[in-house]
């Protein structure tokens, strides 16, 4: 199985980075994980304009990504407990996560994946959401994989 991790956003240089690298090793254990942050000129004069151009900007960067079975981060998708976010990795062998910028996604890219989910009903700084969503990637594999994590 792989996993990618798209995401609008500068790279990380920082303690959030190190703890998502330490995911990253043990979701290794199940899966191939990927993080591409991407983030160009183009996004940030688009950022600089307003939402929906914004928007736009992040939609043509995921653009030739979507494939296989995709998922969106957004704060009005669907929420899931860890048992049912576990079952997103019974949906193929090539699964990818999207997180927008600071904007959102324009309505015409979530309907462009399969799934739009929430990691939480609260607002969280960009990079602490990419890691919680990296530490749900790792619980929801080892459910699956009948890993006792929570005693680790």
């Amino acid at each position: 199985m792989k996993i990618t991790v798209y995401s609008i956003e500068k790279t990380p240089q920082d303690e959030i980075k190190s703890m998502m690298e330490e995911f990253a090793k043990k979701i290794s254990r199940f899966a191939k994980i990927e993080n591409i942050s991407l983030f160009n000129n183009k996004i940030a004069s688009a950022q600089s304009k307003g939402v929906s151009e914004a928007q736009k900007s992040y939609a043509e960067s995921f653009e030739p990504y979507i494939k296989n079975y995709t998922l969106a981060l957004d704060e009005d998708g669907e929420k899931l407990d860890s048992a049912e976010f576990a079952k997103i990795f019974d949906n193929g062998a090539d699964i990818r996560f999207f997180i927008g910028g600071a904007y959102g996604f324009e309505k015409q890219f979530l309907n462009r994946t399969q799934r739009v989910i929430s990691l939480s009903s609260l607002t969280y700084a960009h990079k602490i959401a990419k890691l919680v969503l990296f530490e749900q990637i790792y619980r929801g594999l080892c459910i699956k994989n009948n890993h006792p994590y929570h005693k680790e």
